[in-house]
């Protein structure tokens, strides 16, 4: 069983930086897609940013030019750096990794890490 572990969550102040990490058990190769996801209180679950095995990366309209995704095949771990943060990134932030086998696809999800930007 996959499990995917996210840590560098926490307080910061508008216009502040922080770098989300997502640690898997396994390797992250197999998985041809990897992620973030975000929810905040009272809304629905955004899609943030994903980046495929291939390397292609892609963004919210709402993080473009402020946040990057990275993902590091030998530490088995998937990065979300975050500038320029605004009160409204405030949210609880989900590490997702999916892969097919035989047609079929399996995503896995982590526990969530809290981010919040002060104004």
């Amino acid at each position: 069983q996959v499990q995917l572990l996210e840590s560098g969550g926490g307080l910061v102040q508008s216009g502040g930086s922080l770098r989300l990490s997502c640690a898997a058990s396994g390797s992250i190769f197999s998985f041809s897609v990897t992620g973030w996801y975000r929810q905040a209180p009272g809304k629905q679950r955004e899609l943030v940013a994903t980046i495929t095995s291939g390397g292609t990366m892609d963004y919210a309209d709402s993080v473009k030019g402020r946040f990057t995704i990275s993902r590091d095949n030998a530490k088995n771990t998937v990065y979300l750096e975050m500038n320029s943060l605004k009160p409204e990134d405030t949210a609880v932030y989900f590490c997702y990794a999916k892969r097919w086998s035989s047609g079929v696809s399996t995503t896995y999800w982590g526990q969530g890490t809290q981010v919040t930007v002060s104004s």
